[in-house]
């Protein structure tokens, strides 16, 4: 069986406005035996690799190891932001 895994920069929080946690990129195995464990309900998988999320500081890096390590991989792109530059006297003046 091949590994398969996805390349993406991860979002920031919704929680807070801070950007902190999305400047990494993150190698993440792609894992479809997920099951639902019968006496808590949670989801549950006996493939490891379900558990393994791998930081990198560029894209490229995270790339050369999938291809160094023979793992089959998707790079997610992120979007852009587009920011809007408005004053507060834009409020007023529609």
């Amino acid at each position: 069986m091949k590994k398969k895994a996805k390349i993406y920069k991860p979002t920031k929080s919704s929680m807070q406005s801070g950007f902190m946690n999305t400047k990494e990129w993150v190698l993440e195995y792609i894992v479809h035996n997920e099951q639902i464990n019968p006496l808590m309900g949670w989801q549950s998988s006996s493939n490891t690799l379900s558990e393994i999320k791998m930081s990198f500081t560029t894209k490229d890096e995270a790339i050369d190891y999938a291809k160094k390590n023979k793992i089959n991989y998707i790079v997610i792109e992120p979007n852009k932001r587009s920011i809007v530059k408005k004053s507060y006297a834009d409020n007023f003046l529609k």
